[in-house]
Formats: structure tokens, C-alpha cells, sequence
């Protein structure tokens, strides 16, 4: 076989002699920064443990900055934002045993939202692997059995040629369609042995393209040109592909109302003639959704919260378009199409043709109409207010993280994110404590750029510790507590299901002055004062927290 030696690079005089004298007291922790810096990494999450010491002391050497957060999991949660925000791979760094362990909380919630998390995790010596009992500190019989559940790929590396590797294989994964978390774990003892290989140059570890089939986008062009009734459930994968404005083309050029999914807030304009905005947990949606004699459903699986609790029964044809090849037709028999939702909504745009539906955006404001008077009826003047609020004071372009509280169940319904890849939650996994330490990582990818927080009294409790984070790294971030007393939605589930509670209720600290101490300012709010509180937050630089004192309910499902 004989190759063609023209393309290789070519290097200068200067470049080959640093190649072949490395400069000295490098180890395999070098190797990991210098991949990360290879393949365009700028910003690391983490936290140092023992075994990962070598990874952490080439940090002194590398141009990589470093977000230190205070636990693992907060530490992987900003890795999961920020990679949300960028659309670019977050590097985190992780120690072995309890320390990668504290972090799979986070790695789900990354793998259910499609956010590109690449964990680099050290691990025992080498001479402790293989399931023995050496009992070595952190030993773990099979560490990589905790995480294959949950990441997309697992690499492995046991000597120091391997590093580039693995974290370029790994890296290529994590932004392959679907995005996701991956797991790359190297012992101690390699990361810490010196290493006299040269300096790790520019790599390429380019994602893999997922297009759609030319027949299936053929096939569901000519369904949804001949629909009287086109409908289209645009999901997180449209926000994940940047496919906002080929997702609006197509829906005016079929004329179809568009619904958003929770995971898939700001991907369609809330106001536009077309919006049906999100009441998925609403019958009068459903029932809108279930009347279309075409559904088209771009980067959703009809999950749970999608389909109104699984109570939603589609009666047209259904069109599925997922990169996930998992979820095609998990849920409802479809057409399914196993491709990137830019992709696939940009060759349906060219394909499809034109119709004219006068009747469309009138079908639109009696669904949204019957829906108000639905909730007005129910008497929640407090909750739509605080909302409003948070919107009010909350620029366009700023991003906002919302925990697993009962305003945030609101948020997802009820919220104008306004523009694409602005709103986020955990609604993936529905992990309590995302929004601080997410919020986090939002303000370490763009700290031009205010950031807001949104946590329950009960969630907050997971973060407190990362207000010290938040001052070391002087972000520029607003964190919203709600405070309630307790575990709001569980509080109203558990009444609903049994008449009474338990474990609910929660003593809890003043959160005013618990910021305060660590030198972040804060200030207690009432409804009233809330949009003007917020505001004047938001603008001022650095982190800073608002309370809001306040017993908030959930406006009534419609699924039992």
C-alpha cells in the first residue's frame, strides 16, 4: 500500500526542534491539558481530588482556565450549562471514587438534556485495577460500570500514548447528534509519571454529521404538503442544532402551528401568529395535538412532560425527527427519521411545498384562549405575578436556569423565553440543586452577560456552598429563592395523593444573611417589589441573591 506523504504538515525549523526536545518536567497530566488545548478548549470545570492531582498541577502550565466549584456534582452541573450555552465540549475534572461518583447526578441530567460534557476522571494505579480488593483510598471494584449507564462512551487510558487519544475519540463523541456526556478515566500513576513524548499539537476530532435519509424526507415532504391539519412539536433538539430559524421557515411555509416542549423553550417566537407556546400539560393542547392529521415532532421523544403524562393519543400520521436513534418511535408508531434536526428540517424546507391555511392562526387563539380562561378560572393572580415579574426584570438576551421548584413548573408552561438556548432546567433527569451551580457555568461562558438563577428553599440547600464560588470568581450571576418552607411540589403532590405530608417540611436558614457572609449581597422581596429587586440585581456587577418569601401552588393538571 503506498500513501501519499504530500498533505502532511510541514514543520519549521524552530517547530521540529521543540518537537523532538520537549521542555522538561511534563507528565501525563500535561498530556490532558495540552489535548484539551489542542481540540479548542478554553474553560475546565472541576474539583481536585488526590489521584487527580497531576491533571490539576498541569493546569499551572497550561492556558486553560479554571472553574473550581465546591462539589462535584454543582461542578458537573456548569459543565452541563455551559456546554448548553456554547454548544462547545465542557472540559471537568473529576478525582476517583466518591469524587466521580458525587458526579452522576449531573452526567444524567447532561445526557438527557443532549449537553457535551467530557469528563476526564482519574483512577487507582494501575496496579490496583481489575476488580481485586488492594484497598486502595477511592477503590472502586469497576468505576467505569457506575457511568456506562449514563454517558454516551467510555475510554479508557493505562498509558501515556493513549491520552491524545482518548480525549479526542471521547471529544468527537460528546458533539456527535446527539450531544452528550462521555467519561475518560487515566490512573494515577500515569498521570503523574513524567513524560518525554512531545508536546501535544492542534487536533481534529470533528463530529460526525447525521443526515436524513433522502427518501424518508421525501416521504414526509408529500405528507405534510397534502395535510389538512399540520401540527409540529418542536423539542429540544432544535435548540441543541441551532435550528430555530429553519424550524420558523418551515412552519410558515406550511402554514402549522407550532408547540414548543419544555426542553425546547424559545425555539419558535412565543408571539408569532403560529404559537401555540408550551401548555403541553394542558387538554386543550392535547386535544389541538391529537386532531392533527399530521404531527410533525422535530427533537422530541414525546417523553413524560411532552405528551401530557402519556395521556396524549395521536389519531393522524406522525413524523419523528430525533438523533437519538433510541427514541424514534418510542412512544408512538412513526416515520421516523434518525437525523440531526438541523439537517433534516433544512432539506424538508426545500422539499415540502407551499400551503395556505387562513384558518391557522384562528385555531391558535381559541386553543391559547380556552387555555386562559382555564387559568384564570383557578384564582393563581400570585403566581401569573411573580412570573411577570421575572420576566419584566430579565433582559432578552440573558439566560436563565431554573431548579426543580414550583415556579419553574409555571416557567415551563407560562414563561417567553424570548430567544433560543435562553431558558434551561433540569426537566431532563428532574434533579433537585441544577440552577445556581448551572447558572455558574452560563456566567463563566459569557461574563459580559447577567445571568439568573431560579431555586426553591428546598433546592437551594444543594448549592449554598457554591455562593463562595460565585464571589471567588466574581460572576456575574442573580440567584432567586423562592422560600416556601419546604418541598413545594412534593407538598402538593403528597396532599393530592394521601390528605396529609411527610418529609416535606424543611427549617431552613436566613438566606439573606447566609449570602451575606459570603460577601455576596442580598435582599429579602415581596411580589410587589420583586420586578424592581431583580432589576436592579441583574445590573449590578458580580453575584447577588433575592428572596421572595412566598407560598406558591401549581395551576390543576389535567391528566388524572
Amino acid at each position: 500500500m503506498s500513501h501519499d506523504h504530500d498533505d502532511r504538515p510541514q514543520l519549521t525549523a524552530a517547530q521540529a526542534a521543540a518537537v523532538l526536545t520537549p521542555p522538561p518536567g511534563r507528565n501525563g497530566g500535561d498530556l490532558v491539558v495540552e489535548s484539551l488545548q489542542g481540540l479548542g478548549a478554553t474553560t475546565v470545570f472541576g474539583l481536585p481530588g488526590q489521584h487527580a492531582l497531576g491533571m490539576f498541577d498541569a493546569l499551572r502550565r497550561s492556558s486553560l482556565r479554571y472553574v473550581g466549584l465546591r462539589v462535584e456534582n454543582n461542578a458537573g452541573f456548569a459543565a452541563d450549562a455551559y456546554g448548553r450555552i456554547t454548544g462547545e465540549v465542557a472540559p471537568l475534572l473529576l478525582s476517583t471514587g466518591p469524587g466521580a461518583l458525587t458526579s452522576l447526578a449531573a452526567l444524567q441530567e447532561a445526557a438527557a438534556a443532549s449537553a457535551p460534557v467530557l469528563a476526564i476522571s482519574s483512577q487507582i494505579p494501575t496496579a490496583g485495577l481489575g476488580g481485586g480488593r488492594h484497598g486502595y483510598l477511592h477503590e472502586l471494584r469497576d468505576q467505569q460500570a457506575s457511568v456506562r449507564d449514563i454517558v454516551k462512551s467510555v475510554h479508557t487510558v493505562r498509558a501515556a500514548s493513549q491520552i491524545p487519544s482518548a480525549i479526542a475519540a471521547a471529544w468527537e463523541s460528546a458533539l456527535t447528534a446527539p450531544h452528550g456526556p462521555v467519561w475518560v478515566e487515566i490512573p494515577q500513576d500515569v498521570l503523574l509519571a513524567e513524560t518525554t513524548l512531545p508536546v501535544v499539537s492542534a487536533m481534529d476530532a470533528t463530529p460526525r454529521e447525521l443526515y436524513p435519509r433522502p427518501e424518508l424526507t421525501i416521504a414526509a415532504a408529500h405528507l405534510l404538503s397534502n395535510a389538512e391539519r399540520p401540527v409540529i412539536i418542536a423539542g429540544g433538539g432544535v435548540v441543541r442544532s441551532d435550528a430555530s430559524g429553519k424550524l420558523r421557515a418551515l412552519a410558515e411555509k406550511l402554514d402549522a402551528p407550532v408547540v414548543t416542549t419544555f426542553g425546547g423553550k424559545g425555539a419558535f417566537p412565543w408571539e408569532h401568529p403560529l404559537s401555540l407556546r408550551s401548555w403541553l400539560e394542558d387538554r386543550h393542547t392535547t386535544d389541538f395535538l391529537e386532531d392533527a392529521d399530521v404531527l410533525l415532532v422535530v427533537g422530541s421523544g414525546l417523553g413524560e412532560l411532552s405528551s401530557n403524562y402519556h395521556t396524549f393519543r395521536p389519531r393522524g400520521r406522525v413524523i419523528q425527527i430525533e438523533a437519538d436513534a433510541g427514541k424514534l418511535e418510542s412512544n408512538h408508531p412513526a416515520l421516523g427519521i434518525h437525523s440531526d434536526a438541523r439537517e433534516a428540517l433544512a432539506d424538508l424546507l426545500e422539499t415540502v411545498e407551499r400551503r395556505e391555511d387562513t384558518g391557522a392562526a384562528e385555531r391558535v387563539r381559541t386553543v391559547l384562549e380556552k387555555v386562559r380562561v382555564r387559568i384564570d378560572a383557578q384564582e393563581l393572580t400570585l403566581e401569573q405575578q411573580v412570573l411577570a415579574a421575572v420576566r419584566e426584570a430579565l433582559p432578552d438576551a440573558s439566560p436563565s436556569f431554573w431548579d426543580m421548584t414550583i415556579l419553574a413548573y409555571w416557567a415551563w408552561s407560562a414563561f417567553d423565553a424570548r430567544r433560543p438556548n435562553t431558558m434551561h432546567s433540569a426537566q431532563g433527569a428532574g434533579g433537585l440543586g441544577y440552577g445556581f451551580p448551572a447558572a455558574i457555568g452560563a456566567a463563566a461562558a459569557d461574563p459580559t452577560t447577567p445571568v439568573l438563577a431560579v431555586s426553591g428553599d428546598g433546592g437551594a440547600m444543594y448549592s449554598i456552598a457554591e455562593l463562595a464560588t460565585a464571589r471567588q470568581y466574581d460572576l456575574p450571576l442573580t440567584w432567586l429563592i423562592v422560600d416556601d418552607g419546604g418541598y413545594g411540589i412534593l407538598r402538593e403532590y403528597m396532599t393530592g395523593a394521601f390528605g396529609e405530608t411527610t418529609g416535606t417540611e424543611l427549617s431552613r436558614p436566613d438566606f439573606v444573611a447566609l449570602a451575606e457572609s459570603f460577601g455576596v449581597p442580598a435582599v429579602r422581596t415581596t411580589p410587589e417589589t420583586l420586578a424592581a429587586d431583580l432589576s436592579k440585581a441583574l445590573t449590578t456587577p458580580g453575584p447577588s441573591v433575592v428572596v421572595l418569601p412566598a407560598l406558591l401552588r401549581m395551576f390543576e393538571p389535567t391528566h388524572l
